[in-house]
């Protein structure tokens, strides 16, 4: 269990300290090209959820990450020999506070990863975004191996049984 709470402790400091970077020494929709029509850091703010939706629902996002984080560590606690998905949720839990954190002492999210895809601008995200996404898709992953395994297994037992 350590290491997962470990990888959602390192998820928040790195999020936090590139926040405090952008904050700190870029202005407001500034950009820089890192690899010009694909990838730039925009300073940008954020007071809704993924792609701005439900702006300046501060309420409704406390209730819902403080809800999140519960069900997270009680999973981690509860399926923690699965190395696998403990991984996942430590992502998703540092992902998790890593934005709750913004949302209480800022009232807003600092994004700054800017991605074009193609002509497509990709919704500017932060190392907590990333950390939620890889999360959930490992845990998709976990819970599909889960499942194989499960199905081997009754699949073993079935066949033995009708020796």
């Amino acid at each position: 269990m350590r290491l997962y709470y470990g990888i959602a402790l390192g998820i928040i400091l790195v999020d936090q300290w590139t926040k405090w970077l952008i904050v700190k020494y870029m202005e407001y929709g500034e950009s820089i090209p890192v690899i010009e029509n694909l990838f730039y850091i925009t300073s940008h703010r954020n007071r809704g959820a993924a792609w701005g939706i439900l702006q300046g629902q501060m309420w409704f996002f406390y209730i819902v990450t403080a809800i999140v984080i519960i069900g997270i560590v009680y999973y981690i606690k509860k399926y923690a020999a699965d190395k696998l998905t403990g991984i996942s949720l430590g992502l998703i839990l540092g992902g998790a506070i890593g934005n709750f954190i913004d949302r209480l002492f800022r009232q807003e999210v600092v994004d700054f990863f800017h991605v074009y895809i193609f002509s497509y601008s990709f919704p500017v995200f932060n190392i907590a975004d990333a950390s939620l996404c890889v999360g959930v898709g490992l845990l998709i992953i976990a819970m599909f191996l889960e499942e194989r395994r499960a199905k081997e297994l009754t699949n073993g037992q079935t066949t033995d049984n009708n020796k």
